[in-house]
């Protein structure tokens, strides 16, 4: 009995240590016209599949070095090869030909949702992790889905794929890791993305950005876990809330995935810190949304990738998705209005 209760102990004081070091997300007042999610490599297909899968909530999308959606068709090999090195090359009209099927079949979200749409995908001439042919896939796939699709035609797809960098988020300060990619994967290129994405998303900035004059704030990811099922993710998450939404005024949200070994657990709180996106958040008044995977060998996913080859279930790409699941749980506990 008294080493139960000393166990019941520990295992309440753990929760509680957790509880403290992570809280809740804060509910803010969320303007659900300025939305967008964004990623790279992993994430970039992560973001992909949580626009295709909830365009009602996720209209616009920045797609950092990554390919089509539904590539990989939930298997590894697939992943490796034809979504990363394009080979054999993805076959863009089968993907679109797809999403049609499923979106119709309520698998993912009604594509007359993207009627609006801002896409931007960027890729580097430079990079060999994720082939330039598979983000020039993923910009076909989006431009077919505009042609195909009836009432896409306001669709804006803007593919930048010219510039020189390797497979890295470029940030606005100059370096020696531009061509390189080596952790945190931000490429110190005299190129500002997240200025760029911003832009994008949501149009000409009202003034240049300065440095973030916001809150970083930690959060328990585990709280929000659909249904109770295991999303495969880490205890905890980052957000940065501008003054704008700390002072209560409206605020959009733009949620932005890492990629493979750039999570905290990894490179710390470099990506979360240093990608640049804070600092036009204040500008923008929009608040930042930073999950965090983990690593794990069961499931196998030991550079803690988000899930776009299945290994969190066959639908992993769907609305049915418990990492996607997951996602709206947390833009709904961040204030996202249940009509979005």
């Amino acid at each position: 009995m008294r080493k139960t209760l000393g166990f019941l102990t520990l295992l309440l004081a753990a929760t509680l240590a957790r509880a403290a070091a992570a809280p809740p997300l804060s509910r803010l007042k969320i303007d659900a016209s300025r939305t967008a999610v964004v990623g790279l490599s992993s994430g970039a297909y992560m973001a992909g599949q949580a626009q295709l899968a909830y365009p009602e909530l996720f209209p616009n999308a920045a797609i950092v070095a990554g390919g089509p959606y539904g590539c990989a068709g939930g298997k590894l090999d697939v992943a490796l090869g034809s979504c990363m090195k394009g080979v054999p090359a993805p076959d863009v009209g089968a993907l679109v030909a797809s999403a049609g099927r499923r979106s119709a079949s309520g698998e993912i979200g009604a594509l007359k949702n993207l009627a609006h749409a801002r896409v931007y995908l960027l890729h580097g001439k430079d990079d060999v992790l994720v082939a330039p042919a598979v983000a020039e896939a993923g910009a076909q796939f989006y431009r077919q889905l505009r042609n195909g699709v009836p009432g896409l035609k306001g669709m804006q797809v803007h593919d930048d794929g010219q510039r020189a960098f390797a497979h890295n988020l470029p940030v606005a300060a100059g370096g020696d890791d531009c061509g390189k990619s080596v952790p945190p994967y931000l490429g110190h290129c005299g190129f500002d993305a997240a200025g760029e994405i911003f832009a994008q998303m949501f149009g000409k900035p009202p003034r240049a950005a300065g440095s973030a004059q916001g809150e970083l704030r930690r959060f328990d990811q585990d709280a929000l876990r659909p249904g109770g099922a295991d999303a495969f993710l880490a205890d905890t998450g980052y957000v940065y809330l501008p003054p704008a939404c700390l002072a209560g005024k409206p605020c959009g949200v733009v949620v932005v995935f890492h990629g493979c070994r750039q999570n905290a657990a990894a490179v710390g709180e470099a990506f979360v810190e240093d990608a640049g996106f804070n600092r036009w958040a204040d500008v923008y008044a929009v608040a930042v949304l930073y999950p965090q995977t983990r690593a794990s060998f069961a499931p196998l996913n030991p550079q803690a990738c988000w899930d776009w080859w299945g290994y969190s279930g066959a639908d992993y790409d769907s609305r049915q998705g418990v990492q996607l699941r997951w996602l709206v749980n947390a833009v709904r506990a961040l204030g996202m209005p249940a009509g979005h």
